[in-house]
């Protein structure tokens, strides 16, 4: 494949964000030749962070991060100045953090009683251990587009390590049993410690402050162009039977159609689909709309490509079925300690040490976790942050009479605070304290049941200057809804297209180290 001088990534996700930095670092190729094209009107997609203490902070999404397995997002970070201290890198601020605040989560199973769960019992018996072997030992063909309900009895899925580990990566019954699987040897580590979660990283702000700003910055200081409000929809191919060529983008900036079209020395990076397409947010007093109709438009662009040629996969797949792909989170924003330090009194966790607290018997299967302050940039000192979500959207509250997805703000905060049996403060909470639900339709779609011509390769076959980006291309044994899968995909796009002689860090499976598969199967056993 010819090397090129020049590169138009399309999207600035974690994934597109990396494969700048990449093609700098290790292609070389001068910053000022690379341009990217945003839709939004800010980097990072899915690495998000909004607001203030007044009108209340919002993330969509919580990540946790672990040493083994984020091989290539390490390995990327490792290259990025820090914002605060630019004498070290985003990697070890990161790894200086942890040092300082280690999980070990003391309250992560809740009852309706109120009671912390033992969840070092993980609820085994005979039959969950025989059918968690078998998945781990059933080729993915094998297990082709079965969902994970097929795989296991009923009393698994009522099994505390199932409630355990379904919160902590966010799988519905119904999801792919080929990604569970991936899950599972991807980290294996983690099972001796899933009640902790003993094993999680965490930065020490929000991923967008922590890894999105510091990449941005660098990249802007190496030239690199960034244009946004720029929605790239549709794409045109040189005629020509000798491969694929991509020779123009088609786009449009501010309601009007653009073409932009690539030089014989440029290649592209398409960023395919979104998770967090047609998010929506809510307020105190009114619950998210749930879009349905894809507005955004951000799978626009995979839909035409994967017209125009075999081998581009099947985004309907992903995105057809909003009922199977949604779920809702909540950021609360307290201008008082009280509800904080009550959380701190009755789980034994400082904020920032504790995981997950998830309330098992919740019929919105709700969880819940404390960040260590602040963990927005210029966030007050006398203001606190915490992160929820809930699963299952379609089901009456415990204790309002409506569901998670009809609920308010106000309401989730009432069903939160009655989870922990804190009444008593109910209304002096409510009073200091905001809260902004997110719907998002397409969240958990990268896990839904596929075939393997579903999601297309980094380069497809016969492409000739250009490569996939995101959640929806094809890494095999690797794990989606990760920034580690959008980094890996990046290195394979840039090491593919440049001719790189550079290697991928392996992908890491802890059932290969001797100690950790004991550790595991021992944990499997007892």
């Amino acid at each position: 494949m010819t090397a090129f001088s020049s590169a138009c990534i399309v999207g600035s996700g974690i994934g597109a964000l990396s494969a700048a930095v990449l093609l700098i670092r290790d292609a070389g190729m001068h910053g000022s030749r690379i341009r990217i094209l945003e839709e939004a009107a800010l980097p990072g997609g899915a690495l998000d962070a909004t607001g203030n203490a007044a009108q209340g902070y919002v993330t969509r999404g919580g990540r946790m991060f672990t040493d083994e397995t984020y091989t290539c997002l390490w390995n990327v970070l490792d290259s990025i100045p820090s914002l605060t201290t630019p004498s070290r890198s985003v990697r070890e601020e990161v790894r200086a953090f942890n040092l300082e605040l280690r999980s070990d989560a003391r309250a992560r199973l809740i009852d309706r009683h109120h009671r912390i769960l033992d969840a070092s019992d993980l609820g085994f018996d005979l039959q969950d251990r025989l059918e968690v072997m078998r998945l781990l030992a059933t080729p993915e063909r094998a297990l082709g587009a079965r969902r994970i309900a097929e795989c296991f009895s009923p009393h698994f899925l009522e099994t505390n390590f199932w409630t355990m580990w379904r919160t902590t990566f966010a799988f519905q019954n119904w999801h792919s049993a080929i990604e569970l699987k991936r899950y599972m040897l991807r980290f294996l580590q983690e099972l001796p410690r899933i009640h902790t979660l003993g094993g999680v990283r965490r930065t020490e702000l929000n991923q967008y402050d922590t890894i999105v700003r510091p990449m941005v910055r660098w990249l802007l200081a190496h030239g690199v162009q960034f244009e946004y409000g720029t929605r790239v929809v549709d794409v045109e191919f040189a005629e020509s039977g000798d491969g694929l060529k991509l020779q123009a983008l088609r786009c449009m900036r501010a309601g009007q159609t653009s073409v932009v079209r690539l030089s014989q020395d440029e290649c592209a990076l398409l960023t395919l689909g979104s998770m967090t397409a047609d998010s929506r947010n809510g307020n105190d007093h009114q619950a998210p709309e749930l879009v349905r109709d894809q507005r955004d438009g951000a799978w626009t662009l995979w839909k035409n490509l994967a017209r125009k040629a075999p081998g581009l996969g099947r985004p309907e797949v992903f995105c057809g079925n909003v009922e199977e792909t949604k779920w809702e989170s909540f950021t609360l924003t307290m201008r008082s300690a009280l509800l904080m330090q009550r959380i701190q009194a009755f789980s034994g966790n400082a904020p920032g040490t504790g995981g997950l607290m998830t309330f098992k018997d919740s019929s919105w299967l709700m969880s819940i976790v404390v960040p260590h302050p602040p963990h927005f940039d210029a966030q007050p000192g006398s203001v606190y942050t915490l992160w929820g979500y809930g699963l299952l959207l379609e089901t009456q509250g415990n204790f309002i009479n409506q569901t998670l997805a009809q609920a308010s703000g106000q309401e989730i905060l009432s069903e939160l605070i009655h989870h922990l049996g804190f009444e008593d403060i109910l209304d002096e909470v409510r009073r200091t304290t905001t809260v902004v639900p997110v719907m998002m339709p397409y969240i958990t779609s990268e896990f839904q049941r596929r075939t393997f011509t579903d999601r297309p390769s980094v380069i497809p076959p016969g492409a000739k200057n250009f490569a996939l980006l995101g959640q929806y291309v094809e890494i095999p044994d690797d794990v989606v809804f990760t920034v580690e899968y959008s980094v890996r995909g990046a290195m394979h796009g840039v090491y593919g297209l440049m001719d790189l002689k550079m290697d991928v860090p392996p992908i890491y499976h802890g059932i290969s180290d001797p100690k950790i598969a004991l550790a595991s199967l021992r944990t499997l056993v007892h």
